[in-house]
């Protein structure tokens, strides 16, 4: 595998490559990538090239050998070495290897489906969690509001109260004089 991507956001590079070279140096062929940074890890790879190198003696590393495994080709060496030393036919290894292939797909959906509810559920409860919190805050916005407008209803109150009492007194009869009594 060779490396790239920057630091912390690596992808790899399938290569078939002499033990004896450095890991990111020279190479015989590229047959696929591997990209671990994705949920699920996406792997592409030239399916009839890799079994072709394994066939021919290949030696793949760990890692390697586990993503050969998880997409099926060290299944159909093995399948394709049975049928040369004549356990079953080439058909019958064939049948096995798409039931294979199909469980391992439904598989995968399975997996996939789950996560996606997974997701779905914890959306939806984050939502009803933020309406829960938008709720409790529109309830005490209005409690405040409710309490200003009784405050502004309160001092206009009392300044109708103080501006009819200075009303009434300026409302007092004067004494009567000479003037306006004729």
């Amino acid at each position: 595998m060779q490396r790239h991507g920057r630091k912390g956001y690596a992808f790899y590079q399938v290569v078939v490559a002499d033990s004896r070279a450095p890991r990111d140096g020279k190479f015989i062929e590229r047959i696929g990538s591997y990209n671990p940074n994705t949920n699920p890890a996406t792997i592409d790879l030239n399916f009839e090239r890799a079994l072709y190198w394994l066939q021919v003696g290949a030696q793949p590393t760990d890692t390697v050998r586990t993503i050969l495994s998880r997409e099926g080709v060290c299944l159909k060496k093995h399948l394709l070495e049975g049928v040369k030393k004549g356990a079953f036919d080439e058909a019958a290894a064939e049948t096995k290897f798409q039931a294979w292939l199909t469980s391992k797909k439904e598989s995968l959906q399975a997996v996939r489906d789950k996560d996606r509810e997974a997701d779905r559920t914890a959306n939806k409860a984050r939502l009803d969690a933020e309406k829960t919190s938008n709720k409790v805050k529109a309830e005490a916005v209005a409690q405040k509001k409710a309490a200003l407008t009784a405050e502004a209803a309160r001092k206009a109150a009392e300044a109708a109260a103080a501006s009819a009492s200075s009303d009434e007194e300026a409302v007092v009869p004067a004494p009567e004089t000479a003037e306006t009594k004729g």
